[in-house]
């Protein structure tokens, strides 16, 4: 996990670089759609500091959509399937979402010329709930389902169901905890940072309501799916007990699910968001273990589950006012009424459809193929062992210790040590 992780970073800038940039913004004209970006690319006719540092904030969301798979198929997957399916996700899946819906030429862009806009409104994702954590999230839970479980997850060495999934311990909560606090203060380079700018008037504004709302909902998702999970688990033990696992993964799921209307939802909408965030991981984390889709991180819950809810919650919760400041457009939630109360729902549920759609289309045959051909899913002796050792060179951590035969040794040579302590006319001598 830890070299795909820095892989990711590495595969996304080259392909963001070669391709992906291209696919997602080259080309982009107001006036007209199209369904891919078509210059731009190596970044050949880009030289002015804002579109290279716009290059560079847009390769961070492409390498976090591929790091949302590696995570779902931890454990199991090749690692040659693993460079295949991110170049895939990042050079050509990723970028036609990102062209559709973030591009001035996209058919869902809220971005494109006013005679364009889809249903009058277009399609409202601020920093990406549905663009990067639904297409990440989705393409993982394709990759889950072709790939299988884990040995010993849902059925034991000989293919029999077992009453009950086994759940496999993390190595270290603590790391845990950290990570998720690391996403957390990361996102408020996501969110407040979607603003793309800070001192034109009106940018300081947008970008200090989305600190708010991605603090709150974050912190609301995380006592929703905790609290939620202890209520649940006395009814069924009669034991109260608190899941930090819940608490973490509920945190990050108030993140994703406020990260398309952070700039246009007020803050106590946020607040509701994070809350419903926390019951939708519960929900998705649950029906994968019916549908015995082995998820190894939950992934799929927090950033496919949470990037629906994110994109439905804008076109419930949208404000007429902050829509207006954030997009210039006279668009609002479903919950504020009025002529155009409707459209942006609407929007969003197209937006929610032609993702699972695109994806799946692409993905869907593209990890059958992988699988047909061998280069999916490692051997069982290989994951047996673990991929550390079987596939890259020895395990992450040093556990061996000592020889036995050095501590046999050891512990002879202290044996045969003397104390001698001096009587007390010996010491005054």
């Amino acid at each position: 996990i830890m070299l795909k992780n820095i892989l990711d970073a590495c595969g996304g800038a080259v392909g963001f670089w070669t391709i992906g940039y291209a696919f997602a913004y080259g080309g982009s004209d107001s006036s007209k759609l199209t369904f891919i970006g078509n210059a731009d690319f190596v970044l050949a006719n880009i030289h002015d500091g804002g579109s290279l540092i716009g290059w560079f904030f847009q390769f961070a969301f492409a390498a976090t959509a591929a790091t949302i798979v590696a995570g779902t198929v931890a454990e199991r997957c090749k690692f040659e399937a693993y460079i295949a399916y991110s170049l895939m996700l990042t050079g050509f899946v990723y970028p036609v979402v990102v062209h559709s819906i973030w591009s001035s030429s996209g058919f869902l862009s809220a971005f494109t010329g006013e005679e364009n806009l889809f249903l009058g409104s277009g399609m409202i994702d601020f920093a990406g709930s549905g663009v990067v954590h639904m297409t990440g999230g989705v393409t993982a839970l394709f990759a889950a389902k072709i790939l299988g479980p884990r040995i010993g997850r849902f059925y034991d060495a000989d293919g029999n169901e077992l009453p009950e999934p086994v759940s496999f311990p993390p190595h270290s909560v603590a790391l845990q905890v950290l990570g998720t606090f690391i996403l957390w203060v990361g996102w408020y380079g996501f969110n407040p940072g979607s603003t793309l700018g800070i001192s034109p008037a009106g940018y300081a504004d947008v970008a200090a309501l989305c600190a708010v709302t991605t603090t709150l909902a974050a912190a609301s998702g995380s006592v929703s799916a905790m609290f939620t999970d202890m209520l649940m688990t006395r009814k069924a033990t009669g034991e109260t007990m608190y899941d930090i696992t819940m608490c973490m993964n509920g945190a990050l799921s108030g993140l994703v699910g406020i990260t398309a209307g952070c700039s246009v939802c007020e803050p106590w909408a946020a607040f509701v968001i994070g809350i419903i965030a926390g019951w939708v991981y519960i929900f998705w984390s649950s029906l994968l273990v019916k549908l015995k889709i082995d998820d190894a991180v939950d992934a799929i819950p927090v950033h496919f589950g949470n990037g629906m809810w994110g994109c439905i919650a804008t076109g419930l919760f949208a404000s007429p006012s902050l829509v207006a400041n954030a997009y210039g457009s006279p668009n609002n939630g479903l919950l504020y009424g009025g002529a155009n109360a409707g459209k942006l729902l609407g929007v969003e549920i197209v937006g929610v459809l032609f993702i699972i759609g695109w994806v799946g289309v692409i993905m869907i045959p593209y990890f059958m193929l992988l699988n047909a051909m061998g280069l999916f899913r490692v051997d069982a002796l290989e994951e047996e062992v673990g991929l550390d050792i079987s596939h890259h060179k020895g395990a992450a951590y040093d556990m061996s210790g000592p020889s036995e035969d050095a501590k046999e040794k050891y512990e002879i040579s202290t044996s045969q040590r003397k104390l001698v302590v001096p009587a007390d006319g010996e010491e005054n001598a």
